[in-house]
């Protein structure tokens, strides 16, 4: 069963969170994904290395900071238009 046309925009309609929704969404993530939240805010779409680069967080912390960012639906990630290997991440509001 697919959706169809109108379903799938009210779906995209419903991925942009107001502030509030977003601010409540953010609360309870731990520092370093509000850390990430933030760098994203100021500088996107970024890399999981410019993450790293920008939020002097280890990778290993950067990579759970958006797995817990995406679970939440606060990011989404794309692949890079200079380098295809590399995805770039985003926030959705």
């Amino acid at each position: 069963m697919s959706m169809s046309t109108a379903d799938d925009h009210a779906v995209a309609a419903e991925e942009i969170l107001s502030e509030a929704e977003y601010r409540d969404r953010l609360r309870d993530l731990p520092p370093s994904a509000k850390l990430v939240a933030k760098v994203l805010e100021s500088e996107s779409p970024l890399s999981q290395g410019q993450l790293a680069e920008e939020s002097l967080l280890p990778d290993r912390t950067v990579r759970y900071a958006l797995n817990r960012l995406e679970d939440v639906g606060l990011i989404d990630s794309r692949y890079s238009f200079r380098d295809a290997r590399k995805q770039v991440y985003y926030l959705k509001h």
